[in-house]
């Protein structure tokens, strides 16, 4: 038997253009010689649906889409994964389906179990969990068909859930696992992938066959990366990442054979291609071209550009220079250069004019008050004022440049610099930025040295530093990462060696932002806790405020 692996960028809705793509996989499978092609969960309609599950012509759609696909399963099987309806009165209206098409119908039909609720997963709120556990048959092989969550509870160990669908699977003694996927990535998914899928290949010493989604859904990353695994618990072949990708594989080899093995993992460089594939897919699945952000000479808008000029093409990306009276002259010759070495235009708008304007109008009712952040955030909103009148008089969509570490703190002004259609670098921590600028400048210097090296600024009052309202990066985002992705308490971190001041400080900082955080762009997601979806806090809770 051969079985082919089709991880597919599909689009959330657009069912002719993601039955268009899988009816081309299924020649490419076909023309490889493949018994049975393999796509991803809810591939169908796309992973995840979310809310559009609640209109009847949603799912509509998804069924027809089923039927044209069983049409071309007569020489050739199409797993598939599509949303299907309960028939039943009792429990929610759908299930999460893997559908097993053969001879022109629908041979089986497996439902998900287990439904996550976690983290950026919402299934519990539209799906029934399966009740029945049933292998198929197809040209000799009884196989195991899974749904992504249902081999995360290898031997009902996890605690979330009370039922290891594969266990029950196995009283009728299955050839080989399939299993379709919808696993978003995280800089370190990949590597937890493959020893899930290790962990179930132990426990019923059979190979499994692992497809996944590839592409991004407006936050939510897809890394493709689908697995064969063998039954000795040795990756026979790993699929590439952030690239569609169809391959198949012959069932005796990778019982008996050594396959090309894993892929190297580097976490710099999958968060880079990562950002650099939810840019392209964010424009291109919105019908967009052209971006557009604001260039301050400092690192974080640099790195913006370059991940925007390598997705959209420079010429597609426009930077605009908006030097203020605080602004130093290297932080404009900073930003000329970047636009220069990456071949963007741009343009020089000076925001003192339109400053003093507001001085004066404000004036009268603020009297001889002192300057505070009012001015600060002032000159901030005149340049987020000036980025949105580009952006809706020649359409290109703005870019946010606002990175993990200043989204926490809420080190950002509202309708200023924090504005957006979409946040580039918003799970990223400003350490992890320099790592970024580095990687990008491996092979020759894209970002100025001079944006990396100099000591960040916001440049809105003499001689401003970050460091005078945070605490040194290097420490401050060990103590973000330890509450925000460890969920670690104040005494648990204070326990690691950190100043008591310092952390409640900056935990305090964390939470009383959170209505910043609210109003702000989506941020691509590329660590186990990003800002957005998966990170679900209440604006007024009093915790640690």
């Amino acid at each position: 038997m051969r079985i082919a692996l089709a991880q597919l960028n599909v689009h959330i809705g657009n069912f002719q253009g993601n039955l268009e793509k899988m009816i081309a996989a299924v020649g490419t499978a076909r023309d490889q010689g493949a018994d049975i092609v393999c796509f991803p969960e809810l591939a169908v309609c796309g992973y995840p649906p979310r809310d559009f599950l609640e209109f009847d012509d949603f799912i509509s759609l998804a069924e027809t889409s089923i039927h044209r696909l069983a049409e071309l399963a007569t020489d050739i099987a199409i797993i598939v994964g599509a949303p299907s309806r309960n028939p039943v009165i009792e429990g929610k209206d759908l299930y999460n389906s893997a559908f097993f098409l053969a001879d022109g119908g629908i041979l089986h039909v497996q439902h998900k179990t287990l439904l996550p609720t976690y983290d950026v997963f919402d299934e519990y709120r539209y799906f029934e969990p399966a009740h029945q556990y049933q292998t198929v048959t197809f040209k000799g092989k009884k196989i195991a068909l899974s749904i992504c969550e249902d081999i995360w509870n290898v031997g009902n160990e996890n605690p979330r859930y009370t039922v290891c669908p594969l266990d029950e699977m196995m009283g009728e003694h299955p050839d080989l696992i399939i299993n379709l996927s919808a696993s978003p990535f995280s800089y370190r998914q990949a590597e937890e992938r493959i020893n899930v899928i290790r962990a179930n290949v132990e426990r019923y010493k059979m190979p499994l066959f692992y497809v996944n989604h590839v592409g991004a859904q407006t936050e939510l990353l897809f890394d493709g990366g689908s697995v064969v695994m063998s039954p000795d618990g040795v990756v026979y072949a790993e699929m590439p990442y952030f690239q569609e990708s169809i391959q198949t594989f012959d069932l005796q080899e990778v019982m008996t054979q050594k396959g090309p093995g894993e892929q190297t993992r580097e976490k710099i460089a999958l968060i880079h291609d990562g950002l650099v594939m939810g840019l392209q897919n964010y424009f291109g699945k919105l019908g967009f071209t052209k971006a557009i952000l604001g260039l301050s000479g400092g690192i974080d808008s640099a790195v913006t550009a370059a991940l925007a000029a390598r997705a959209l093409g420079p010429e597609n990306v426009t930077g605009i220079l908006m030097p203020s009276t605080f602004s130093s002259d290297h932080s404009v010759k900073d930003a000329e250069v970047l636009a220069q070495q990456l071949g963007m235009p741009y343009e020089i708008i000076p925001i003192a004019p339109g400053y003093t304007t507001m001085l004066s109008v404000l004036q009268p009712h603020f009297g001889d008050k002192p300057f505070d952040v009012t001015e600060e955030n002032l000159q901030a909103r005149l340049r987020g004022m000036i980025l949105m009148a580009f952006s809706n008089k020649f359409g290109p969509i703005l870019l946010n440049t606002t990175n993990k570490s200043e989204m926490a703190v809420g080190y950002g002004t509202l309708y200023g610099d924090l504005c957006g259609g979409l946040s580039v670098l918003g799970d990223v921590y400003k350490t992890e930025v320099y790592e970024l600028a580095r990687y990008i400048n491996r092979v020759q210097e894209v970002i100025p040295e001079n944006s990396i090296v100099k000591p960040p600024s916001a440049e809105l009052r003499p001689d401003q530093k970050d460091s005078d309202s945070l605490p040194d990066y290097d420490i401050l985002d060990q103590v973000l990462f330890q509450y925000i992705e460890r969920h670690q308490s104040p005494e648990d971190i204070i326990e690691q060696g950190f100043d008591e001041a310092l952390v409640r400080r900056i935990l305090r900082m964390v939470n009383i932002n959170e209505f910043k955080r609210h109003q702000t762009a989506p941020v691509l997601r590329v660590s186990t806790k990003a800002f957005g979806m998966g990170r679900r806090m209440p604006i007024v809770g009093k915790y640690l405020s």
